[in-house]
């Protein structure tokens, strides 16, 4: 869960050419909680900054409640990227996590091609029934954060169903995998402070490519399960579409993200801001 959280948020800017720079600048800060079955396992913020240029994420995520008392886990990630012809290039991603047992640290370098350097501790397991993943997998792929960031080129609403019109590829240093987004409504969201307003809600199919042991049953259940959700909604100032909520049928019940605060503003003619997400 804390995985999926800093993916999604862990989580998916140009208005087009004719478009004044008035309308490519946005600033999100979000917190968010993590549950499965209504019992809250964590929170998780993000801070997302994103001109006609570049774009800067970072996320945080811990363990809360009862859980923490069987794992104090947190973690930490990521990204920066490009703006380029209407949509986001990354650049570097990085992610850190931290359990009672284990390190987790995965570091990628990307240009416009693919993954051009890599970094992942501990390194994977070697396993016979393992998909292996080879350089092909590592070209034309987004980082989980960055997947997590929904641009909608053009000049129409970007909060329509074309944004849900699309295939993510993705690789997190350990997998390659394509997430599959196919409409399926609008619904009115609210967080208790911020935004309120329509979302576009996407349902999701995972497809994983490479990385993976066909054989286990998380990747069969994740291949078959058909109740995987996303609820869009956009970040003032840009084009771009960020996760409110998320949720993902278990065998224990829907586990889900869901802001409790999230802030967006333009940011033309603002100073400076932090650039890293505060602990949630």
């Amino acid at each position: 869960m804390l995985r999926l959280c800093l993916s999604a948020v862990v989580a998916l800017a140009g208005a087009g050419a004719a478009a004044s720079a008035a309308h490519a600048d946005g600033r999100l800060e979000a917190r968010y909680r993590m549950s499965i079955a209504g019992l809250e396992l964590g929170r998780a913020a993000f801070l997302l900054e994103v001109d006609q240029d570049s774009y800067t994420a970072s996320g945080s995520a811990r363990l809360t409640g009862v859980v923490r008392a069987v794992s104090s886990a947190k973690g930490s990630a990521g990204a920066r990227g490009l703006v380029e012809n209407g949509e986001l290039a990354p650049r570097s991603f990085a992610m850190e996590a931290e359990t009672d047992k284990k390190s987790e640290a995965i570091r990628l370098a990307l240009n416009g091609a693919g993954v051009t350097d890599m970094s992942v501790e501990p390194p994977v397991s070697q396993s016979e029934d393992r998909v292996p993943v080879t350089d092909k997998d590592k070209k034309g792929v987004f980082d989980p954060m960055t997947a997590a960031l929904i641009m909608v080129p053009g000049s129409d609403d970007p909060l329509s169903p074309k944004a849900c019109d699309r295939t993510l590829s993705i690789f997190d240093g350990r997998q390659r995998y394509n997430l599959e987004l196919s409409y399926e409504r609008m619904e009115d969201v609210k967080a208790e402070k911020g935004y309120a307003g329509p979302s576009v809600v996407c349902r999701i199919a995972y497809r994983p490519v490479a990385g993976h042991r066909p054989s286990r049953k998380a990747v069969k259940y994740m291949t078959s399960n058909k109740e995987m959700y996303v609820w869009l909604v956009p970040v003032a100032g840009t084009r771009v579409l960020v996760p409110f909520r998320a949720s993902v049928a278990t065998a224990i019940g829907v586990a889900q993200l869901e802001a409790q605060s999230f802030v967006s503003e333009p940011m033309v003619g603002k100073g400076p801001r932090p650039s890293r997400a505060a602990a949630p």
